[in-house]
């Protein structure tokens, strides 16, 4: 990868490692959101895809996640043109679309991706998997994120 490339490289010009390497791995768009028919407005619940392992806050069908969940938000330029609202604004992937800085916490630049988790950004240990959860129940898990 080139050295500090999200300063100098447009998103739609990244190889595809770095474009993997802006992910913080917080897990924030991994989980189920609402949106409020009247309003469109997001809203974020604390149940996260079948998929994700909510400890380590990885997917475990990361490669074939897009068959296995039809909906999963695959974050790629053109998804940031038309619905970055759907990312969190802690993503590294809607910063940098919308002109702003990744944030010091940010594993390129604090070397270590305990540094997520130390600012609160990571959601391991706070999500339950939806396998858990009935479809009629996710409006008692709404959350509302500081960051």
């Amino acid at each position: 990868m080139r050295e500090r490339f999200w300063e100098s490289v447009p998103l739609a010009e990244m190889t595809a490692p770095e474009w993997e390497a802006l992910c913080d791995g917080c897990a924030r768009c991994c989980v189920i959101k609402l949106e409020d028919e009247d309003t469109a407005e997001l809203h974020y619940t604390d149940v996260a895809c079948r998929y994700l392992d909510c400890e380590r806050c990885r997917c475990t069908a990361y490669a074939e996640r897009s068959e296995k969940v039809p909906d999963c938000l695959q974050v790629t330029p053109a998804f940031l043109a038309q619905r970055s609202r759907w990312l969190p604004q802690s993503c590294a992937y809607r910063q940098l679309h919308e002109g702003r800085s990744l944030e010091p916490w940010h594993p390129l630049l604090s070397g270590t991706a305990q540094s997520v988790i130390d600012a609160g950004i990571s959601m391991r240990g706070e999500l339950v998997s939806e396998v858990l959860v009935h479809p009629d129940d996710l409006e008692d898990h709404l959350i509302n994120w500081v960051r």
